[in-house]
């Protein structure tokens, strides 16, 4: 083989090749000759590395080989050009379609905690088991206050922040067996129903919802949606429609994990408001205001951009071809 006169004869296929690797997109005609000068540069380099061994013209060759082959392998973007699609449309859609649920976990978070915060102030063994009159005067006038700035507030908002993630990717993590977001639920209920009952007892009732309302309104609500995408996905497996189960869990799976992301960030704003907004001595309505500003935009992120992402038949889980085959056939 004569390789300059080989190369020369295959030139424009090769340049053609090079071309089509470096585009972003395709119409039909333009991925079918892809593959078509794919498979014909293969077995080019085939004949040139049997013949020649290492070349220059089959190193270049190869080069455009592997470029086009990521074009057709959905070789992963650039990140920061998913991330449009992802905040605009992928998360947006998914927390969408928690609003009921997330509501009912609300309406149970308050129930819950409102009946036991009545049993245990209307039970004096009960409220006696938390401390001495003096303890309890204690924990209502000083100890629930000082919590919220008795360490910096950076270090007290990271902390508040970190925690509140872990239980909410806990939530969606284990939300498959159907036990642990239950269980999140009471006890959140429960420690807040402690809480407001201890105060209440001491005549701190405002004290309770001024310094719980700030950071409150947003950081709840998260919390609330994050058990809300748990329950989802045990319902998946539990109740599949006319899909097969493996496939409903895998959906909605990869949907709830995105919510994940963004209570991230939804915990990350009100582990700030609470480590820099609740502890200051601004007057209480500025305070409650940036609380209700941050859940506001949330809420608008959720109900607003969720319903148009919803309409326009996002669901937010992948793509039909990020996901892969959810069903193996045989041949």
């Amino acid at each position: 083989m004569d390789l300059d006169a080989y190369t020369a004869a295959h030139r424009q296929e090769w340049d053609r090749l090079d071309a089509l690797g470096a585009k972003r997109s395709f119409s039909g005609a333009e991925a079918d000759e892809l593959i078509e000068h794919y498979q014909a540069g293969a077995t080019q380099l085939s004949q040139i590395a049997s013949v020649a061994g290492s070349s220059v013209q089959g190193a270049r060759l190869s080069v455009s080989l592997s470029r086009a082959r990521m074009r057709f392998t959905a070789a992963s973007s650039n990140v920061l050009s998913q991330l449009p699609r992802f905040f605009v449309v992928q998360l947006p859609a998914a927390l969408y379609q928690l609003r009921w649920l997330t509501l009912i976990v609300a309406l149970v978070t308050v129930v819950v905690a409102a009946l036991w915060s009545f049993w245990v102030l209307n039970d004096p063994q009960v409220l006696a088991n938390f401390g001495t009159d003096a303890q309890l005067q204690k924990i209502a006038n000083d100890e629930f206050i000082n919590y919220y700035s008795e360490n910096p507030a950076a270090s007290f908002a990271g902390q508040v922040w970190t925690n509140n993630a872990w239980i909410a990717a806990q939530c969606i993590a284990f939300g498959v067996t159907g036990i642990w977001v239950p269980y999140i639920i009471l006890q959140n209920a429960q420690g807040l129903g402690t809480t407001s009952a201890v105060l209440f007892s001491q005549g701190e009732a405002d004290t309770f919802f001024l310094y719980i309302a700030p950071h409150g309104l947003l950081e709840l609500t998260s919390v609330f949606v994050a058990a809300a995408a748990g329950l989802r996905i045990f319902w998946a497996w539990v109740a599949p429609g006319g899909l097969p189960r493996a496939v409903s869990l895998a959906r909605q799976a990869r949907s709830m994990f995105t919510v994940v992301i963004g209570l991230v960030l939804s915990l990350f704003v009100s582990g700030i408001i609470e480590g820099f907004v609740t502890p200051q001595p601004w007057p209480w309505p500025v305070k409650i205001g940036i609380g209700a500003l941050a859940l506001a935009a949330f809420l608008a992120y959720m109900l607003v951009l969720g319903r148009r992402a919803v309409r326009a038949g996002e669901t937010g889980d992948l793509s039909a071809f990020e996901a892969g085959a959810e069903r193996i056939y045989a041949a």
